[in-house]
């Protein structure tokens, strides 16, 4: 048999008690979102980016984001270095 103390301790007191109102939702739910947040090591992304900036244009040392099409890469030889050979700025396109 389950006493009156155990009844109160497992919550399935006949008193409700008050709160939990919306603030207080709020609240937990971005010390929740947080505490997650440090346990993946999410946040900025700025530092993943710096490191995928790896094609460089070999004339004026401008950087581009790895998923950089062979058509951007293009697009800036003509646009900044027209004189300039397409495979003088961009050494990896060479097949």
């Amino acid at each position: 048999m389950v006493s009156e103390e155990q009844i109160v301790e497992l919550g399935f007191g006949r008193e409700k008690k008050m709160g939990g109102g919306n603030a207080q939702k709020s609240k937990m739910a971005r010390e929740k979102n947080l505490e997650k947040a440090k346990a993946a090591g999410k946040g900025s992304q700025l530092e993943a980016n710096k490191k995928a900036m790896n094609i460089q244009c070999k004339v004026c040392m401008q950087t581009f984001i790895c998923t950089t099409s062979e058509v951007k890469c293009r697009e800036h030889a003509e646009a900044k270095h027209p004189k300039a050979d397409l495979y003088a700025c961009f050494p990896h396109l060479k097949k």
